[in-house]
């Protein structure tokens, strides 16, 4: 038994929060539901608090993780029977004061003047995705709006989730990375030219790893600002390169190829374009529209045409798989399973799957990634500190082996 936070209104609106016990947060619930009220949030007592609603001022987009909660909140209302209006007022009282309001009025106001709410949102600054107004608008043609706002909340949710797995398994290694390259800084620009002066006021012909330290850390000393200069003039020149489509998908081609993080982007990718597209058909968008608008949630350029190469196909009755297959771009396991999705009617529940194989796929291809990266850069950086320090030993040791 654990003990959980939670947020939940009563049928008149009246917000509650306060703490339960229970065995996970499925029973807190049933719990909150079996008291006759509509549970918000449920989190472990010791976790973070989901954070405020949406941001208004200074902000174009809607920041992900408010959009989920947005989003969650109104299904769960929904859900329970709440029409939309009201759904959204009693959303307004639960968050009090601050700028979300000020949007969830908007947005109120526009569902008061007879608007659907995907038209709502898309004349709101905030700016929500073309993929989340799709899918809203899907549902209400449908008549299943609390459903679809479920089905969407469920997607940012899982897209979340894979995205700050990936990003919190690069933190360790970036920091790794970023440790060594100042640790060999500090040497070659301060440590080595204390060890410089005692060797030319002793006139010794220096060993060759040690004019090699040295001839290095004279560089830094010298051209280092220079080559800082130089390096970011290389990036601004390499961003300017991919903003071009050619350049931009070549090296998408290249990252696809690349051995381990090739294969990491690749699986990560489908992931994301599976669960979108088999999203989107679940709230009732047809294949080739879905397919279009799944097209624009993958990053790399490569993947992207060769998406666009299957819209093409669909358009020429043709089967999703084939095109797919033909490329070369697409797992097998991925395309054997959109195969059968095809052939038995279900391709929207088959997507799914394929998102959560290659979810944990990504997990234990960051796992592996990591097990190799680890240990190279901890023995590279050892490797290179010994190769300094013994540069200078030999030195040291050469000194003391001259008649005195």
């Amino acid at each position: 038994m654990a003990w959980f936070r939670f947020r939940a209104v009563s049928q008149s609106g009246e917000e509650q929060e306060g703490r339960l016990e229970g065995a996970d947060q499925q029973a807190i619930v049933r719990q909150l539901q079996q008291r006759g009220l509509i549970p918000l949030s449920v989190e472990p007592a010791g976790g973070r608090d989901a954070g405020p609603g949406l941001r208004w001022p200074g902000r174009k987009r809607v920041g992900e993780r408010q959009v989920q909660l947005l989003t969650q909140e109104l299904a769960t209302l929904l859900k329970a029977g709440i029409p939309l209006e009201r759904a959204f007022g009693i959303m307004i009282q639960v968050r009090g004061q601050g700028d979300d309001v000020r949007l969830l009025g908007q947005i109120r106001d526009g569902i008061q003047r007879g608007q659907p709410l995907s038209t709502v949102l898309a004349e709101q600054d905030a700016a929500f995705s073309p993929f989340y107004l799709n899918m809203v608008r899907a549902a209400e043609v449908s008549g299943n709006l609390d459903r679809g706002l479920a089905d969407l909340a469920l997607y940012l949710e899982r897209s979340r989730q894979l995205r700050e797995k990936a990003m919190s398994a690069l933190i360790y290694p970036v920091i790794l990375l970023l440790v060594s390259a100042v640790s060999l800084l500090i040497i070659l620009t301060y440590v080595i030219p204390q060890f410089q002066q005692l060797f030319a006021d002793m006139g010794q012909a220096m060993p060759l790893p040690t004019r090699v330290v040295i001839g290095a850390a004279e560089l830094l000393r010298d051209l280092g600002p220079w080559l800082l200069l130089l390096l970011l003039l290389g990036l601004i020149y390499g961003r300017r390169q991919l903003a071009k489509p050619d350049r931009r998908l070549a090296w998408d081609g290249l990252v696809l190829r690349l051995p381990l993080a090739g294969e990491l982007v690749r699986r990560l990718e489908v992931a994301r374009f599976s669960r979108s597209l088999g999203t989107l058909m679940k709230g009732g968008v047809p294949l080739l529209g879905a397919l279009n608008i799944a097209r624009d949630t993958i990053g790399n350029r490569l993947l992207a045409a060769t998406l666009l190469e299957a819209a093409t196909g669909l358009k020429e009755g043709r089967r999703l798989a084939e095109p797919l297959q033909a490329s070369g771009q697409f797992p097998t396991l991925a395309i054997q399973m959109i195969r059968v999705g095809e052939e038995t009617g279900q391709l929207e529940d088959m997507l799914l799957k394929v998102a959560d194989t290659y979810d944990r796929e990504v997990e234990n291809a960051i796992h592996r990634l990591l097990t190799i990266l680890e240990p190279v850069l901890i023995v590279g950086l050892g490797v290179a500190i010994a190769g300094i320090i013994i540069s200078i030993l030999v030195a040291i040791l050469g000194i003391n082996e001259l008649p005195i």
